[in-house]
């Protein structure tokens, strides 16, 4: 890859006046300070080691900087310095991503998007293009691979790397974290944060306290004295309920947590409360997993207003069929299990599940097994605010190459929707979709019922729609090369 080298530089540290005198500005922009502590400011030694120093700090969590919002200033670059939303303008949908200006309004991820706009009213609202996400997020994935094979995916955006056997090669932790910061800044043009420390735990703290665009370096011999100094809420598992359950006997920090004896703590918590009291003391034994396959891949839907039609649930249904099964594709995996989630107006939710006779990777598959849930649910006691679908019970699907089942039907949808991929990638999202998918012109809320036998399209062959922008035009057939609705995404 290339990675850039790193300056020269060394010496010990000695605190003055609070802080370290030899350590180094790295960081582009200021980070705030944990209240009452100079560690974040010392905890990196020196700048270039003679030999490999803090070897013990060979965790890497690196996660890229509000990276939704990151990669839609690639395509809106004007858009630099203003505050920026992803996700739907709807005021019932929720906040996927904040740039840091519209942070400093208060607005957060998964904040009702009404809620944000009032706090922000001047922000700009991007809708979500996960498409391009997802190619982002393999290119960063890339770059990890590069340093290391030791690379633990948590998300699109973050992961945990051991560079413990990449060291003599590239340099120390921090030379390595910082390389691959700017290795991510000149190929990419979005910005990473990262945390390197001796367990996984710490190394996600550094990196959170490392935001926007730094690193933190947590030696092993200061890990404890650093956490000591940090809110009871950094811990892992400590949510508001249990700030609250400690706070009544004088547990505010996690210095707090470490001298509080063992048995109390279990007394409090059950179980989680020896759990807790390891991490105050810095213990987590988890190594990094090179194989994390997920256990499922879903997607949901907010409505804009209350549904109680069955018609509308079982499109909306389709809908999520169709980007549950392109991600199952796209990441090599099948499904041996669905699950059906309904959230009802008072905020209730309920989940249905079913194991499926083999595992499948189609929207129709997929389809057929979420509505048979409905189904047997019978009649519901109000009105539906969400419906989600998840694919469960994951297993490796093969190179992708269709696999052939006795049933031809199946097969033709198999065949379909791996065209419509085709399609898709080269069009981008949305290039072809199934007309059961389609508004009938003149409905404007995307929560009317479709047209009579919309659903029931599915049984049968029928011919694709091409959607371009808001208008629909019928009687395309899945012949990519013919399709001329939009330019390919360069």
């Amino acid at each position: 890859m290339g990675l850039p080298g790193s300056s020269a530089g060394r010496g010990d540290p000695t605190l003055s006046g609070g802080r370290c005198a030899l350590c180094p500005p790295f960081r582009r922009t200021p980070r705030p300070r944990v209240s009452g502590t100079a560690y974040d400011d010392c905890v990196s030694k020196d700048e270039r080691p003679t030999a490999i120093e803090h070897a013990e700090c060979h965790i890497l969590h690196i996660d890229m900087d509000a990276f939704f919002v990151s990669v839609e200033l690639l395509d809106h670059p004007h858009l630099h310095g203003v505050p920026v939303i992803v996700g739907s303008p709807s005021g019932r949908s929720v906040v996927l991503s904040a740039s840091y200006e519209a942070r400093r309004f208060g607005v957060r991820s998964a904040m009702p998007m009404s809620v944000a706009m009032r706090q922000c009213p001047t922000a700009v609202i991007l809708p979500p293009h996960q498409r391009r996400y997802a190619e982002v997020s393999a290119r960063v994935m890339g770059i990890f691979r590069s340093v290391t094979p030791d690379v633990e995916q948590l998300s699109v955006d973050e992961a945990f790397l051991d560079v413990a056997g990449s060291m003599r090669r590239l340099g120390g932790p921090r030379e390595i974290g910082e390389q691959v910061r700017a290795e991510i800044s000149s190929t990419l043009g979005i910005t990473a944060s990262v945390g390197a420390a001796s367990t996984k735990f710490v190394a996600k703290i550094a990196s959170t306290r490392a935001k926007p665009d730094g690193l933190l370096l947590i030696p092993g011999d200061q890990t404890v004295a650093y956490l000591h100094t940090l809110p009871v809420s950094a811990l892992w598992g400590v949510g508001a309920k249990t700030q609250e359950v400690l706070a009544r006997i004088g547990i505010r920090t996690v210095e707090d947590v470490a001298r509080t004896p063992l048995s109390t703590l279990r007394s409090l918590l059950g179980a989680s409360g020896e759990h807790v009291h390891h991490l105050a003391w810095g213990r987590d034994p988890r190594r990094v997993v090179v194989s994390r396959p997920e256990k499922s891949i879903g997607a949901e839907e907010t409505f804009s207003s209350d549904v109680d039609d069955t018609d509308v649930l079982r499109r909306e249904l389709l809908r999520l069929a169709h980007r549950t099964a392109t991600r199952l594709r796209s990441s090599g995996y099948r499904a041996g299990g669905v699950a059906l989630k309904l959230r009802y107006a008072d905020f209730s939710t309920l989940t249905r599940s079913r194991k499926l006779d083999e595992p499948v990777d189609s929207a129709h598959a997929l389809y057929s097994a979420a509505t048979a849930l409905l189904a047997a649910l019978g009649d519901r006691p109000m009105a539906v605010r969400l419906i989600g679908l998840r694919a469960e019970s994951l297993e490796p699907g093969g190179d992708g190459s269709t696999q052939l089942t006795i049933d031809r039907r199946d097969d033709n949808w198999r065949i379909a929707e791996r065209a419509l991929d085709d399609v898709n990638r080269k069009f981008g999202d949305a290039g072809v979709v199934p007309a059961g998918l389609l508004i009938p012109r003149g409905r404007a809320n995307s929560t009317d019922g479709p047209r009579d036998g919309q659903d029931e399209q599915l049984e049968g062959e029928q011919p694709a729609r091409l959607w371009a922008g808001k208008r629909d035009v019928p009687g395309a057939r899945l012949r990519p090369p013919a399709v001329q609705s939009r330019k390919p995404r360069d």
